[in-house]
C-alpha cells in the first residue's frame, strides 16, 4: 500500500477504534491516524504470531485486525497513562 493508503487506512481504523473503546480520548486528527497506523502494525503482529492473517491491504480482515489492534494500543496507552 502507498502512502496515502496508510493515512487514509489509518484514519479510519483509529476513528472505529476511538469509537468502540470507552473513555474520552483528547487526540487530534493526525494522531489519530498514528493510532490507526501503530494499531494495524500492532494488530498485524499480534494476528501473524497466533497464525490468524495479516494487513495486507484494503480488505475487511485488514480493518478487522487493525482496529483490534488499535483498541490494544488505546489500552496500553490508558495503563501507562495513569
Amino acid at each position: 500500500m502507498g502512502v496515502i493508503s496508510w493515512i487514509i487506512f489509518g484514519l479510519i481504523a483509529g476513528i472505529l477504534a476511538k469509537w468502540i473503546m470507552p473513555g474520552t480520548y483528547q487526540i487530534g486528527f493526525v494522531m489519530t491516524i498514528i493510532l490507526g497506523i501503530v494499531g494495524a502494525v500492532v494488530g498485524g503482529y499480534i494476528s501473524t504470531f497466533f497464525g490468524k492473517g495479516k494487513v495486507d491491504g484494503f480488505n475487511f480482515g485488514s480493518f478487522v485486525v487493525a482496529v483490534i489492534g488499535a483498541i490494544v494500543v488505546l489500552f496500553l496507552a490508558g495503563v501507562f497513562a495513569k
